[in-house]
């Protein structure tokens, strides 16, 4: 790969030349390297579920983008040599994560992480038989972290499970088991 610098020719050229080199640009600098082929290995299962992924956030991201909100907010936070819908990708190539849950008295409390932001958080609570008592959402504290749920009533035995979801829909589902 070579950075080309003070070409006039190379300037006003873009794409390849023949099979041998290609020429693009990429954050205003003018990039020639050896053009690439197709591999000719067979992928692995990592590199099949990789793939996979890739497609799914792929078509995420488009569906995105049609929102012009969501759009303008993926692209205030895009940097150089990027846009909303590279932004947008990448928000859903990975779920959010939930780090924490903590009861403080009736009252639970959800700690998440998502690289751009967490959209909303679910929780249910379900008693010792397995039956859902009561759901809703939670509302995010002045920290921008944590979620807090008011509930009703924490049953012995029973668990509470919180559902973290970002703007493109991914899920993280994560149980605090009830003593």
């Amino acid at each position: 790969m070579a950075i080309v610098k003070d070409n006039i020719l190379m300037q006003l050229v873009r794409g390849s030349l023949g099979r041998q080199i290609t020429i693009y640009e990429r954050n205003g600098q003018i990039i020639m390297a050896k053009k690439r082929g197709p591999s000719r290995k067979k992928p692995t299962q990592k590199q099949l579920e990789a793939r996979l992924k890739m497609t799914i956030a792929s078509a995420r991201a488009q569906l995105m983008m049609e929102d012009p909100q969501i759009k303008a907010y993926y692209q205030s936070l895009a940097g150089p040599g990027q846009n909303a819908y590279n932004i947008a990708v990448k928000d859903a190539y990975r779920s959010p994560e939930v780090q924490n849950i903590r009861l403080e008295g009736e009252q639970v409390v959800v700690t998440t992480q998502n690289e751009f932001r967490v959209a909303e958080v679910e929780v249910k609570v379900v008693d010792a038989d397995g039956v859902v008592t009561e759901s809703g959402r939670a509302f995010l504290g002045w920290n921008g972290v944590d979620w807090h749920y008011k509930a009703t009533a924490l049953p012995a035995g029973g668990r509470v499970i919180v559902v973290a979801k970002n703007l493109p829909g991914n899920r993280t589902v994560k149980e605090l088991q009830l003593t």
